[in-house]
């Protein structure tokens, strides 16, 4: 008897995780991005599911991204107007940037992976959880590049 009202337990709790869909079971985290170009700036915010998201700004050149939540320069690719540089930095408060040199239009952004947030734990167990997005991991949390008290 006991085995029976176990098994429907059982089959009661995969039913209801399998009428959850997909999409949202294994939801892909959410990247937000801020376009620096000169004195203007735009922002995006959208799936890291490798899908190509377009910025719909081909006028605008685009000096400086900021990724305050997510490793963009790792796991992102952008799709410029012409050949560019990236190269990986922060800013003063601490916020993760990605430089363009020479500045000019992004047409599109694809991420893919996960990242894990600021104090979060970075290893867990011994093992590798990911990296972090907006600092670096010490005693098995992601700190952040800048402290926050100062």
């Amino acid at each position: 008897m006991n085995y029976i009202i176990a098994l429907a337990s059982a089959l009661s709790l995969l039913t209801t995780a399998l009428a959850v869909p997909l999409s949202e079971r294994q939801g892909a985290q959410t990247v937000h991005l801020t376009f620096h170009c000169g004195p203007a700036e735009y922002s995006m915010a959208f799936p890291a599911d490798g899908t190509v998201y377009s910025t719909n700004e081909t006028d605008m050149a685009v000096n400086i991204i900021d990724a305050p939540d997510y490793n963009a320069y790792g796991q992102c690719q952008f799709m410029t107007a012409g050949q560019a540089t990236l190269a990986s930095g922060f800013s003063s408060t601490g916020v993760n940037q990605i430089h363009i040199g020479p500045p000019q239009p992004v047409l599109g952004v694809s991420c893919q992976g996960m990242c894990v947030p600021t104090y979060g734990e970075c290893f867990r167990n011994g093992q590798y959880v990911g990296p972090c997005c907006n600092g670096f991991c010490a005693a098995n949390r992601c700190r952040p590049w800048v402290n926050p008290s100062v």
